[in-house]
């Protein structure tokens, strides 16, 4: 998958290193702002049970 992608995007090495980075840092942005929060209601990681005693 990545070496298509490689292959498809335009430019010599250094542009398509610098387009491959600022896609990675568009994917982090999105997964933070619209898809972590929305699924983190469905995970458990909030539902502690505490024995008092």
């Amino acid at each position: 998958m990545y070496g298509w992608i490689w292959r498809h995007l335009p430019g010599n090495a250094w542009v398509r290193a610098l387009i491959s980075l600022v896609l990675a840092l568009a994917v982090v942005y999105v997964l933070f702002q619209y898809v972590f929060p929305w699924a983190e209601p469905l995970l458990p990681f909030n539902d502690v049970t505490v024995d008092g005693q």
